[in-house]
């Protein structure tokens, strides 16, 4: 608790622009009754993110089934599965001309397929009304199931992608109900199920975690065929959530962005602010440029 109250360092600051962009996007979430993980999770990025019209749409509600003691989002049983919902983002989607998109979701454990088949009509949708935009999922594990799993595959988000969060010693007191190995399991079966698919996976540091604890975890995610990964500080959104214990400095997150390219990731996003779908245009851009490199090099040799 001691820890959670010491003064952030000054590379945590950030400005709050609440300008046209910020105010427009409000307006058009408030006005469809969409969710964000921007504000429902209390992302450091909002400010930044809204005023340049990007977002992070959540779907399925801002109800999660899990209460992991990390996150923001408000945990409980839902109520609410609105079917129009994947009109409503497609629709959101092509007025703000999004060139890249992220959909992310709560857990919904409550439901028979874990909201997998709301993940797919989602894409679908975004698909059908912009075909030129780049479709990002952040999915929950869906529980393991390998159907639940083919049935958002099928698809075809541009990248599919499942945050292990946390290294294997922390997992099981950081997430609830999640697990390391199930995690892996997921990017691991969706490079099986579709080889071209561009996986994805994020991780937070500041929980207690070594550095050693850190690679190793790399080396898994590695090891499941995961392309892009993002690090980023744990920041406690609140006293009754999990506290900080120590804030890396930037320097560091630089070594653990090295140390992860060294390991063969496509592309490493590594910062204090950093989150999952944070500049996820841009990752993905140069994830794509790295594999055309790769290709190139061996057709060379």
């Amino acid at each position: 608790m001691q820890k959670a109250r010491e003064r952030k360092p000054d590379w945590l600051k950030i400005s709050l622009n609440t300008g046209d962009g910020y105010k427009e996007i409000n307006s058009m979430m408030r006005g469809r009754k969409l969710h964000t993980v921007c504000e429902e999770a209390k992302c450091p990025n909002i400010y930044e993110c809204w005023s340049q019209r990007t977002a992070t749409f959540m779907i399925l509600g801002n109800i999660c089934t899990r209460a992991c003691r990390f996150c923001a989002v408000t945990s409980g049983l839902p109520t609410e599965l609105d079917l129009e919902e994947p009109r409503h983002v497609a629709q959101s989607v092509k007025e703000m001309g999004l060139k890249h998109v992220v959909i992310t979701s709560v857990a919904r454990d409550d439901l028979n397929d874990h909201g997998a088949s709301m993940f797919a009509a989602t894409i679908t949708a975004v698909r059908e009304s912009n075909p030129l935009t780049d479709i990002e999922v952040l999915i929950p594990d869906l529980g393991g199931e390998v159907n639940r799993l083919a049935l958002v595959l099928a698809a075809k988000p541009d990248v599919l992608n499942h945050n292990l969060e946390t290294v294997s010693r922390l997992s099981d007191k950081v997430r609830a109900k999640a697990k390391y190995q199930r995690s892996l399991s997921v990017l691991r079966l969706a490079k099986e199920l579709r080889p071209e698919q561009t996986t994805k996976s994020g991780m937070m540091v500041g929980l207690g975690e070594t550095k050693e604890e850190i690679i190793e975890a790399m080396k898994d995610l590695r090891a499941a065929g995961c392309d892009i990964l993002t690090i980023g500080q744990y920041l406690q959104p609140t006293f009754k959530h999990i506290g900080v214990d120590r804030y890396y400095e930037p320097s560091e997150f630089a070594e653990l962005k090295r140390e992860g390219l060294a390991l063969g990731f496509a592309h490493v996003e590594a910062g204090p602010l950093v989150r999952s779908s944070y500049h996820a245009r841009e990752q993905t851009e140069s994830a794509k440029s790295a594999a055309a490199g790769t290709e190139a090099a061996v057709s060379e040799n």
